[in-house]
């Protein structure tokens, strides 16, 4: 199994967590919004699907560039995606 970790691209506030621990995700699909120093929401997406293994931020949060906002299990099969 690979694991992909989530980080943060911008210094902010996390406004919103739409996942949950334990989770399964899909490609794409929105895991977190980051309201940034100018205002303007950041949506978090990936480029895989998985597990959510671990929440390293929660709502209220801040954080800055590179910061972990989550540890992800990486399927090894292909999922669909537009």
């Amino acid at each position: 199994m690979y694991y992909e970790i989530v980080t943060s691209p911008c210094y902010g506030t996390v406004e919103k967590v739409s996942i949950n621990r334990e989770s399964r995700i899909y490609e794409w699909e929105p895991l977190f919004a980051i309201k940034n120093m100018n205002g303007q929401m950041e949506v978090i997406k990936m480029g895989c699907s998985g597990e959510v293994q671990s929440l390293e931020v929660e709502a209220g949060d801040k954080v800055i560039p590179g910061m972990v906002l989550a540890y992800i299990q990486e399927d090894i099969l292909n999922s669909g995606s537009d």
